[in-house]
């Protein structure tokens, strides 16, 4: 546990951020596991924290990028100046823009290749054919995303961003970053991209009246993004004390994470399974929409956050048996070294990830429908086959020779 996570002097030590890598981890195999689409469901669905909190694997893959962001790239500020770094950071968005735009050519491709592919992939593509300049046009101005590829779309704007954001809180202007970035989710909760949304939508409307298609409202979900951006970079300059936060004495911290986690619980169990009565959920969906990063998560979000890094912090030296035993199981599990593999190459992971969403997807519907145990097995092997691109990376650390080269963002 000291080597992998442990607060020493205010800042996280950790050997090549494990814990942050096995969380990466964590949230690509489960993001996976629901993105994947059988015919008649399958049970690992509700295998997950999402069945517990509205806190959900996507949620903590921005959170973390951004912190991972704010963490590496400060430093390299600092040391180098703007100028340099800002070039860094813009090359990195411009290669996750290839990346998003290449896994799009690839499936695009198969479904010129492939049987039925068309049909099959409909609803998460559209109409999108090499033949049609306007949707391509939309594709690569990041307007029109396909089902499972709006990740990557997000995180270039973000970086876009990024680099003078980083410069103000270099500067001790984190709390005016902070503000614009709360009165950019109010803007969102209440609509305000849509006065620029609706008349694009127009404009790139498709033959199957598809025109802006995005999972993730930009206004809303940047707070996810910048906070832990914000946060990463104070850790890495040493302006806030985590020991004397995320201490086993003080625990009136944990405790309030604990009661919004409990209010929750309820009533994310209960809106799940339709047990909300009408009247209730018809005010309560209003706060709990996805796709704005809605009240709810975002009370619901840090709640669960700031009570994990809490237990994997001080949680080994509380004086209660079972917060210990708690504390040891969850750095265990972050530190397996397959998620911690998968982590330390998340963006190759996430655009595999989508190749074998949608090939699982392909032969399940061009198959009779699998049983429960086939497609737990599917499933299984889903997991198994998503470390793929991190071994061939790390390829040379199996065969001799010097390491490959490991990326965090």
């Amino acid at each position: 546990m000291n080597e992998r996570f442990r607060i020493d002097n205010g800042s996280w030590n950790m050997k090549r951020y494990e814990i942050i890598d096995g969380l990466r981890g964590y949230f690509l195999v489960f993001m996976l596991i629901n993105h994947l689409v059988f015919v008649g469901g399958y049970w690992m669905l509700l295998v997950n924290h999402d069945q517990l909190a509205f806190v959900e694997d996507a949620q903590g893959f921005v959170f973390l990028s951004g912190l991972l962001v704010g963490m590496v790239y400060s430093r390299k500020m600092a040391k180098t100046g703007y100028e340099q770094m800002r070039q860094k950071i813009w090359d990195r968005a411009f290669e996750i823009y290839r990346y998003a735009m290449g896994i799009v050519m690839a499936v695009l491709v198969a479904q010129m290749v492939l049987p039925d592919a068309y049909r099959i992939w409909h609803d998460w593509l559209g109409y999108t054919t090499f033949d049609d300049p306007l949707r391509l046009a939309a594709i690569g101005t990041l307007l029109f995303q396909p089902t499972f590829m709006d990740i990557l779309p997000q995180y270039v704007v973000y970086m876009i961003f990024a680099p003078p954001i980083i410069l103000l809180c270099l500067n001790g202007k984190w709390a005016y970053v902070a503000v614009v970035s709360l009165l950019l989710w109010v803007a969102a909760q209440l609509g305000l991209q849509r006065l620029a949304t609706v008349f694009i939508n127009d404009i790139i409307m498709g033959s199957d009246e598809q025109g802006v298609r995005v999972s993730f409202n930009l206004f809303g979900w940047q707070i996810v993004f910048f906070s832990g951006l914000v946060v990463g970079v104070l850790t890495a300059n040493k302006q806030i004390d985590w020991s004397g936060i995320f201490s086993p004495e003080k625990t009136l911290i944990p405790k309030i994470c604990l009661m919004v986690c409990l209010f929750f619980l309820p009533l994310r169990i209960a809106s799940a399974h339709d047990l909300l009565p009408q009247y209730l959920l018809d005010k309560f969906a209003t706060m709990e929409i996805r796709a704005d990063f809605g009240p709810v998560y975002l009370i619901n979000f840090p709640a669960v956050a700031i009570g994990l890094v809490w237990l994997l912090a001080a949680g080994p030296r509380h004086h209660n048996a079972h917060v210990r035993r708690l504390a040891g199981g969850l750095t265990w599990l972050f530190s397996l070294s397959f998620l911690r593999l998968l982590g330390r190459h998340s963006l190759h992971v996430y655009i595999w990830h989508v190749a074998i969403v949608y090939t699982v997807f392909y032969i399940d519907q061009r198959t009779p429908e699998f049983s429960q145990i086939t497609k737990t097995l599917i499933a299984l092997a889903s997991v198994m086959l998503l470390s793929l691109p991190a071994l061939w990376r790390e390829r040379d650390r199996f065969i001799g020779g010097p390491p490959g080269r490991l990326v965090n963002g």
